[in-house]
């Protein structure tokens, strides 16, 4: 199977080693088949479109994550009903839309919660990922 051009046909025997970050996520991606997958892919090219120069890792035994400037900007993790985007330094971004609807009672960490047939302002996520990213510079 073929996800952006990549292959990412995964045998069962294949350590996940093998494969680079990116080819696991998109393996998630493929292996989900519903609208989480969808969903997880359109953030993913909405947080490379805002930060062109992001890493994608893959950590914590599957949970795709992306940094820059050294550090982690966010997490995109799957569950049953919501795909969850949480941001490192959540709680010290500037979120004028409200995107942050998760894990609000921290100091440090914000999460977005993604249902299916939510509609995501894409333009104040993109902002928030932006930002995030220079969180990280700052820090430096």
């Amino acid at each position: 199977m073929c996800v952006q051009g990549i292959d990412i046909t995964m045998e069962k025997t294949s350590a996940p080693g093998d494969l680079s970050p990116s080819q696991l996520i998109d393996g998630r991606i493929a292996d989900l088949g519903d609208w989480r997958g969808e969903t997880l892919a359109r953030l993913r090219a909405l947080i490379r479109e805002a930060v062109p120069e992001v890493v994608e890792e893959w950590k914590w035994r599957g949970v795709p994550t992306w940094y820059a400037n050294g550090g982690i900007v966010t997490t995109g993790e799957t569950y049953k009903a919501v795909v969850k985007l949480t941001f490192a330094k959540g709680a010290q971004l500037p979120d004028p839309k409200g995107l942050f609807n998760s894990s609000l009672e921290g100091n440090v960490r914000r999460a977005i919660d993604i249902k299916e047939g939510d509609k995501l302002d894409e333009a104040a996520f993109k902002a928030l990922v932006k930002a995030a990213a220079e969180a990280n510079a700052k820090k430096k």
